[in-house]
């Protein structure tokens, strides 16, 4: 029987994808096109390594946290699942011995493999060394292996540039204290060391993002009072922080300061609810119900 063209090739595409099986495919930037680049600020300061063919590869440090790590591709190539990560000799340095570094998650998303802190540094420990990084886990359309590899050429300029980036981070980043919460003992209108410090690194936050344009302050009170003292005591506590922040160079028209006595409890316990909030917010972020701790009552301002 005669094959027509287009099952002739049909064949000899299975024959070769069969050939395939069992192989692996590498991504890695090679000597003429390795590059790291740093996006640096006060917010986070991020290395970026482009991995031609599959996306890139991340070490970002935000301000508050510690170094982190991703690899970010446009396309699905690994399968979800368990990959292994281990330190390789690149091909200029034949005869070293790989070093196993573990396990990573592959999740099914753009961001396949994320490496906490003691990982992304290991694979930092790696690269300086001169050394390839490389993650592998079985491809998504068969059963081969999807090999991602770092190259370690150009990387220490890139990295030491790093290190003093993040010298001058901020103490903390919006996540961290876009909702704050001081706590007050009973009938106290005092703050603590602690309480100061929180509020010192909430005001260096506002005063390098010019996207806050509102800081709500919410004074609180537990029931152990009568309503009309609690409401007093409440706005005597809202205003002690308000004053903090002006007087460290918050601007008061960006400040908006309530009272609320025992009207918003948030638990049985009463040392939970002597307390005075602080929520951050930026422009365009206007969510229809705000609540007065936070979470609690609408706000039409």
């Amino acid at each position: 029987m005669k094959l027509t063209f287009l099952q002739q090739a049909t064949a000899a595409l299975s024959l070769f994808l069969v050939s395939l099986s069992g192989f692996s495919t590498t991504y890695s930037a090679g000597i003429e096109n390795s590059r790291w680049f740093l996006s640096e600020s006060v917010f986070d300061c991020t290395l970026t390594h482009d991995v031609p063919g599959f996306g890139r590869a991340v070490f970002r440090h935000r301000a508050g946290e510690n170094l982190g790590f991703y690899l970010e591709s446009d396309i699905r190539l690994m399968r979800p699942g368990r990959g292994d990560l281990v330190v390789e000799a690149p091909a200029w340095r034949p005869g070293a011995s790989p070093r196993p570094l573990g396990q990573v998650h592959v999740a099914d998303d753009r961001r396949p493999v994320q490496l906490d802190s003691p990982m992304a540094m290991a694979v930092v420990s790696g690269l300086l060394e001169g050394m390839a990084p490389t993650m592998t886990r079985r491809a998504w359309y068969s059963n081969d292996d999807i090999r991602v590899r770092l190259s370690n050429i150009n990387f220490r300029n890139s990295f030491d540039n790093y290190r003093t980036c993040v010298t001058s981070l901020l103490p903390v980043n919006y996540d961290q204290i876009k909702r704050s919460r001081i706590p007050f003992g009973s009938g106290s209108t005092k703050l603590s060391a602690g309480d100061r410090q929180l509020l010192d690194n909430i005001i260096a936050y506002v005063r390098a993002d010019s996207m806050v344009d509102r800081v709500f302050v919410d004074g609180h009170t537990d029931r152990a009072g009568s309503r009309i003292d609690n409401r007093a005591l409440s706005e005597k506590r809202a205003n002690l922080v308000t004053g903090y922040l002006i007087d460290k160079g918050i601007s008061e028209d960006m400040i908006i300061t309530r009272a609320h006595g025992d009207q918003f409890p948030v638990s049985n316990v009463p040392s939970q609810n002597r307390r005075t909030t602080i929520r951050l917010e930026r422009q365009g972020e206007r969510p229809e119900f705000q609540r007065a701790n936070g979470d609690y009552i609408q706000d039409k301002g």
